[in-house]
């Protein structure tokens, strides 16, 4: 369920309607319809952020951890994964096992996690990294991995994804509440899922070739993350509770 259930919800305003579609959600959770109800706790949470295009201007964490991200994975894509470290300045990593590697990675691409959008996108960073790398442990084996281009957009599609769900407060701490934990889980997957299949990336005919951590690189995963806050925000069912 990730961390997004750290995140205390506030009170009064916006939260009123978004508090009451989550209860409503988890209350419905077996009943049917659930889809619907899920679209609006999506639709209620981007008025808290000041609208679509605020959510998407304040969501530096992502937009920048995307980019960083990229830039890791088109490395590893255009060469292998000590040629990338030693491109982003992560020449110390070579030769270092997955426990050190990865904890390194995370905070290069989302940072130390100092307020909530950082360590939302630490979470997501993680959740990636884990895949990406799968059960590699040992450095010979981390640089075997390899990526290619429909790789590059899968994985920073589920980077931004995780990072967008990891900013809706309220959801994981109601859904913390359900005694079934299968139903607890169903539940996370299902916004999960929801929110991945909002996230689409346009990139140029070569993306190994972006300069991704240059402004190119951010305005990817900036309009990535404006176009995924635009849909959920017309997400809302007329005269929904």
């Amino acid at each position: 369920m990730g961390t997004s259930a750290d995140r205390s919800a506030g009170k009064g305003g916006d939260w009123t309607p978004l508090k009451h579609a989550a209860n409503s959600y988890v209350r419905g959770l077996g009943k049917g319809g659930s889809a619907g109800r899920a679209h609006r706790v999506l639709a209620r949470h981007v008025p808290l952020l000041g609208g679509a295009s605020r959510a998407a201007t304040t969501a530096r964490a992502g937009s920048g951890g995307g980019a960083r991200l990229g830039a890791l994975i088109a490395g590893i894509g255009s060469g292998d994964l000590g040629t990338a470290f030693s491109s982003l300045g992560l020449s110390r990593l070579v030769g270092q096992d997955r426990f050190v590697v990865l904890d390194e990675l995370v905070t290069f691409i989302a940072g130390y996690g100092d307020d909530l959008d950082a360590q939302a996108a630490r979470d997501a960073a993680c959740d990636v990294l884990d895949e990406l790398f799968g059960d590699a442990d040992a450095w010979d084996e981390l640089a075997s991995v390899q990526v290619d281009q429909e790789q590059l957009v899968t994985i920073l599609e589920r980077f931004l994804a995780l990072y967008v769900y990891n900013r809706v407060p309220v959801v994981a701490e109601r859904l913390s509440r359900l005694t079934d934990p299968a139903a607890m889980r169903k539940a996370d997957q299902e916004m999960r899922q929801i929110i991945a299949d909002l996230v689409a990336i346009q990139l140029p005919d070569d993306p190994f070739g972006v300069d991704w951590e240059g402004a190119e690189g951010h305005a990817i995963a900036t309009d990535a993350i404006e176009s995924v806050y635009e849909t959920m925000a017309a997400l809302e069912v007329p005269g929904g509770q």
